[in-house]
């Protein structure tokens, strides 16, 4: 896709460094953002935009890796919001329907595409450092942090989105559940097969 409604890809960009939309909307909760968006006020999806760009950015990085196909896939997902919003039934948070876009938006092109990319760790991941060998010294850190991103390579997509979900965005099992669409026994079971197999792999590492 590369229009959203009357936007292209370059006016999304634009959109979403628009201070005006802060200025105006920053106080706004997110269902107010939502009546407005869908009521034509473009400055106020742009808010939604600058509200969750990280985020949209971190998941799908930590599941691809930091490139030109995980900002295409970022700015993808926000298309399909604005496509689908008027689906949104307020059932669940915003964040957590984002987060399902661009989780399902992430593994339909590494399926697409058939490539595990390494992921770009960022000091959020600290809560992996259990599977790690701790150490002070920064060599012996950056080479375990080498370790830890080899071995979520070669977790499959279906395990390393629960990781990225539990680990780097510290949701809880009922919330990661929402976002992937997942139910929360099966959440739990990948969790604990992914955590299994991050172990077995780094021991081989």
């Amino acid at each position: 896709m590369n229009s959203w409604g009357g936007y292209g890809i370059n006016q999304i960009n634009q959109l979403s460094n628009t201070h005006m939309a802060s200025v105006i909307y920053r106080e706004s909760d997110d269902e107010t953002l939502i009546k407005a968006s869908l009521s034509g006020d473009r400055l106020a999806f742009t808010e939604i935009v600058n509200r969750y760009s990280n985020m949209v950015a971190r998941t799908v990085k930590g599941m691809i890796g930091d490139s030109m196909v995980a900002e295409d896939v970022g700015q993808e997902v926000f298309i399909k919001l604005f496509s689908s919003l008027k689906h949104f039934r307020g059932e669940s948070k915003l964040s957590t329907y984002i987060h399902r876009i661009a989780v399902n938006l992430t593994l339909n092109e590494i399926k697409k595409t058939k490539r595990i990319s390494q992921p770009s760790l960022s000091d959020e991941r600290d809560s992996l450092r259990q599977m790690q060998v701790s150490g002070d010294d920064q060599i012996e850190r950056n080479e375990t942090k080498e370790l830890v991103e080899k071995a979520l390579q070669m977790l499959e997509p279906k395990y390393r989105s629960v990781i990225v979900m539990r680990m780097l965005h510290g949701y809880d099992t009922r919330e990661t559940a929402e976002a992937l669409g997942l139910p929360t026994g099966t959440v739990l079971s990948r969790l604990s097969r992914a955590q299994e197999q991050m172990r077995n792999i780094l021991k081989k590492l």
